[in-house]
């Protein structure tokens, strides 16, 4: 949900002088972000992500999957902007893996655009490419990648794979039941444009667009679990998603209006359950 889901979204100003944002990027790393773990591990294994793959992760937030690619012999680099207390905590991640067997010591964290990530001189090009905040929801997210996958694929060999992921279909996703409280400055004549569930063709339109040619695609469970309605509330406006409801109304009311969302997914022993499917698409530098 960036960021959307995964680190990556397009903040509003008016949201997020209203919100705790070092809170906030807490809460994306300690609650949050782990709901994604197999979609990586599904994208890594596919790929065969170990020693000898040159990472680079576009919109890579507070780092998770980075630290998973590193766990595994890659070298590693991020490159997000606008996320100070994100990126904090990504280079917190990645410095604990300096006594790792496998770890690379070239993995880094860029603050700025794809450019900024570029090889060194004397450098290999990057072999895989990832963008995992999910495509569709998040309203202008979608250009925005487009823009930021033609910048990054020059810094790619030919060939190399570049996985986009997103939403899986809405039927199947229990989340897409929270968008109501996202909308809701829309539904009453507010500015916000409104988010949207992801469509069928988004990661293959947005490769496409980037000059990627598509090269495959698979679908992954990662339910959404929390150990209490707190937890949930805090974990989904960490988000992003729900930015345009904090600017027209406040953090509270938004808050509220999530917990009264979550309640349907409210399990008997106080915890938070709502499985979800989410897809990837794995596309190739041309």
């Amino acid at each position: 949900m960036t960021p959307t889901l995964a680190g990556q979204h397009l903040p509003r100003a008016g949201a997020a002088a209203r919100v705790d944002r070092r809170a906030r990027a807490r809460d994306w790393a300690e609650i949050q972000e782990r709901m994604l773990v197999p979609l990586y591990e599904a994208v890594y294994d596919r790929l065969g992500v170990g020693v000898g793959t040159r990472l680079l992760a576009l919109g890579c937030g507070t780092g998770l999957a980075l630290l998973l690619a590193a766990s595994r012999g890659a070298a590693v680099t991020g490159v997000d902007s606008g996320a100070d207390e994100r990126l904090a905590l990504a280079r917190e991640r990645l410095r604990s893996t300096a006594r790792w067997p496998r770890a690379r010591a070239d993995s880094r964290i860029v603050d700025g655009s794809p450019r900024d990530a570029a090889p060194a001189p004397g450098e290999r090009a990057y072999t895989l490419l990832t963008a995992f905040g999910p495509a569709g929801y998040a309203a202008g997210h979608d250009e925005h990648l487009a823009g930021q996958l033609a910048a990054a694929a020059p810094l790619a060999r030919r060939g190399a794979p570049v996985v986009l992921a997103g939403w899986g279909p809405p039927e199947r996703c229990s989340t897409v039941s929270l968008l109501r409280v996202a909308t809701r400055p829309a539904d009453h004549g507010g500015d916000a444009v409104r988010p949207r569930p992801a469509g069928r063709d988004d990661l293959e339109d947005t490769a496409r667009r980037s000059g990627l040619r598509p090269d495959g695609s698979g679908r992954v469970a990662c339910p959404f679990g929390y150990a209490d309605l707190d937890s949930a509330v805090r974990g989904m406006l960490s988000t992003g998603l729900f930015d345009a409801a904090i600017d027209t109304t406040d953090p509270e009311q938004v808050g509220k209006e999530l917990a009264e969302a979550l309640h349907p997914h409210l399990r008997a022993d106080g915890t938070v359950w709502m499985p979800n499917v989410f897809r990837y698409l794995i596309a190739r530098v041309q």
